[in-house]
């Protein structure tokens, strides 16, 4: 399995996947046709398949022109079929598909909104997370509830924890400093500034990261540290309290 990582608009990831087994080409998220359309041209010349997290413009902006050239297939969510750009086939929570001979799950992981999926192939450890989990940080709650989006991203921290995450923007270095605000005693999370910032002076993206990482640094998944608990003088509050309240804070970061 090939991914590569396309950079589109001000700081959105699209993401090309070659099966090699098959030659099955399939891509997540295309934010924009011209963008995607000249990797795919110059690498594959084809494109099977398009797959969508959710139905914000900046992860399906590329559908229309993309199905039109290459007669791709557009996988979505079934809620969001009237609302996913040439949607073809239709997933659901838990449905399995697959790329050529890779084998995907369907996550519902709503929050960020209503209808948002992620792919995740066991076998090859990747998730695609659109913008429910970053490096670092979480989506904006949009559509669903803190509550949904709190049970989201604990199905994702619930993956192998080797399993590579390639999510939708590179936001790591913005979410790097919210992290150390609140959690600035974590060492984990000062190597990973290191890391970062490393990455970041060779023009490089962070992504991906995995769940490993993310269960070391991200504060949206260290609810319960009493590190955190601290630093927001929550000693006392329940796992989601403190969630809301760092999604809160992170809004107006």
């Amino acid at each position: 399995m090939d991914i590569e990582i396309i950079p589109c608009l001000n700081d959105n990831y699209s993401y090309l996947i070659k099966d090699n087994l098959t030659n099955t080409v399939a891509i997540i998220d295309p934010s924009e046709f011209k963008q995607c359309d000249d990797i795919i041209n110059k690498k594959y010349k084809k494109l099977d398949l398009i797959l969508n997290t959710h139905h914000h413009f900046d992860h399906v902006g590329g559908n229309t022109e993309l199905k039109k050239k290459y007669n791709s297939k557009i996988l979505g969510f079934a809620e969001d079929e009237k609302r996913i750009p040439e949607i073809d086939i239709l997933l659901k929570d838990g449905q399995e598909f697959k790329i050529g001979s890779l084998n995907f799950k369907t996550i519902f992981i709503p929050g960020h909104t209503s209808g948002h999926i992620a792919f995740f192939s066991e076998k090859e450890k990747v998730v695609f997370t659109g913008d429910t989990l970053f490096s670092l940080g979480c989506g904006r709650v949009f559509e669903g509830t803190y509550k949904q989006m709190f049970d989201s991203i604990n199905k994702i921290k619930s993956l192998p924890i080797d399993t590579k995450i390639y999510c939708g923007h590179e936001y790591t270095n913005s979410n790097l400093i919210f992290c150390l605000k609140f959690n600035p005693n974590n060492n984990f999370l000062k190597e990973k500034e290191k890391v970062i910032k490393a990455k970041t002076q060779n023009d490089e993206p962070t992504i991906p990261t995995t769940i490993g990482d993310e269960i070391q640094t991200n504060i949206f998944l260290r609810y319960d540290d009493p590190d955190v608990k601290g630093a927001l003088n929550l000693k006392k509050a329940s796992d989601l309290e403190i969630f809301t309240k760092l999604r809160d804070l992170k809004d107006n970061f």
